[in-house]
């Protein structure tokens, strides 16, 4: 997939196929939010104006308060690549995020999911 497509996907867009994913499996829109908000530092206010001012995923990560340290402990396959090997910053950022909620959907533990300590 062309990554310039991707980098202009509409956040709006997308957090409802999250939501929609996460709770065919029995998880809730609260637990992305804290996915979301793990990753990315917004606070509930800030992460519903990135979705209502429709930014794309450059200005949402661009935007970001903080990139959580940990998450470079993210790792897996998602859309057939390894996301610790990916080399465009943004790139994989948005594929973070893509796992973060695969996870979630998949029914790991919210712990493990976030790369608490305690799990690790």
């Amino acid at each position: 997939m062309n990554n310039e497509r991707v980098y202009k996907m509409k956040i709006s867009g997308v957090y409802p196929l999250y939501i929609q994913k996460v709770e065919r499996k029995g998880r809730t829109k609260a637990e992305v939010d804290t996915v979301i908000q793990w990753l990315t530092g917004y606070d509930e206010h800030g992460l519903q104006s990135q979705i209502d001012r429709d930014v794309d995923f450059e200005a949402f990560f661009a935007e970001a308060p903080q990139i959580n340290p940990n998450a470079s402990k993210i790792t897996g396959v998602i859309c057939g690549v390894r996301v610790e090997e990916i080399e465009d910053s943004l790139m994989q950022k948005v594929r973070w995020l893509d796992k973060l909620v695969d996870e979630l959907a998949k029914g790991k533990p919210m712990e493990k999911v976030l790369r608490s300590m305690q799990s690790l």
